[in-house]
């Protein structure tokens, strides 16, 4: 890590703090949006961290867990640098949408452009004011509206150094994501920067055991990489390979018989789904043993919506 870091222009010292606005674009009102960062520096040498949440605008638990580091002063290092971003999309969470007014996902914009699309826009500010500074990422997340998420950590298995990381934020579960296309982990890991992605609860609503499980796993991931000398104690985490989605058959009614987190046999009752007028009922079976980390809480759904996601084939060996 070099004497000063420089964001926008701004050093920054060993031993300093600073908030450093990154003009992004304006709103056809020509007030300015600005994306906000927080920087904390130790007096000593060390890697640098970056967090980051709300890079979906309504996913409120990843900003309420960096947030929480920020206003309770858990972010700042004993060695090193943390970088904090609680709110990416700032456009997408003045309209509670997921998305940026044009309908595109930043998450599928990397490496963005200067001169693009406005979510191109974010991802290129991102890429080229950030990214340059860090070691080690974490971005957080949380399912979709109505969806709600176990608590867990998605990294790429085929980098052992990622697996490593996501061990030692030691969350109750940890799944192999191969990296996707067009997405920020998978831009910052041709710039060689590792990032870890945190996923709980459902957008729109907050997830307190989950958040709490965020807060905790950044002290340890800090403690791992020497930026603390304590952390809380961690849980043993349940390694999957594989996950799928189990998909409506039919419209109508769908009743869970199964909770986030739970695990499950191979021809198990998850549920049923059934008209509004009581003459038909379907069951959800499991077609495998896995553990369910993904829960539609709408009850109203049509044939072929994602209604469970199950994490399977369980790692002993990694």
């Amino acid at each position: 890590m070099p004497e000063f870091i420089q964001i926008n222009g701004q050093k920054i010292g060993l031993g300093e703090s600073a908030d450093v606005n990154l003009s992004v674009a304006r709103l056809p009102t020509y007030t300015s949006i600005d994306l906000p960062v927080r920087i904390l520096r130790a007096a000593e040498d060390g890697p640098v961290l970056l967090l980051t949440g709300g890079l979906h605008g309504d996913e409120i638990n990843g900003i309420e867990i960096v947030r929480r580091m920020l206003s309770r002063k858990l972010a700042v290092p004993e060695k090193g640098t943390v970088i904090a971003i609680p709110l990416v999309n700032v456009y997408g969470f003045i309209q509670n949408v997921r998305g940026v007014p044009d309908g595109k996902d930043i998450n599928r914009s990397f490496p963005g452009s200067k001169n693009g699309s406005l979510a191109k826009i974010v991802a290129y500010t991102l890429m080229n004011q950030i990214i340059p500074q860090i070691d080690v990422g974490i971005d957080f997340h949380t399912g979709g509206a109505s969806r709600a998420n176990f608590p867990q950590l998605r990294c790429t298995f085929d980098d052992p150094y990622n697996l490593k990381v996501a061990k030692s934020f030691s969350p109750p579960l940890i799944l192999h994501s191969p990296l996707i296309d067009k997405s920020f982990r998978k831009a910052a890991h041709r710039k060689k920067k590792k990032i870890i992605v945190f996923e709980t609860g459902e957008a729109h609503r907050i997830d307190e055991p989950g958040i709490q499980e965020g807060i905790n796993g950044i002290l340890r991931v800090m403690k791992f990489l020497g930026m603390k000398q304590r952390a809380p104690e961690g849980n043993t985490a349940e390694i999957y390979r594989k996950s799928h989605w189990i998909r409506a058959r039919y419209a109508g009614l769908f009743q869970p018989s199964v909770i986030l987190g739970e695990h499950i046999k191979r021809r198990q009752l998850l549920g049923k789904i059934t008209d509004p007028f009581g003459f038909e009922s379907y069951k959800v079976i499991s077609s495998q043993d896995g553990q369910v980390i993904g829960l539609n809480n709408s009850p109203v759904v049509h044939r072929g919506d994602a209604i469970m996601h199950i994490a399977t084939l369980k790692e002993t060996t990694l």
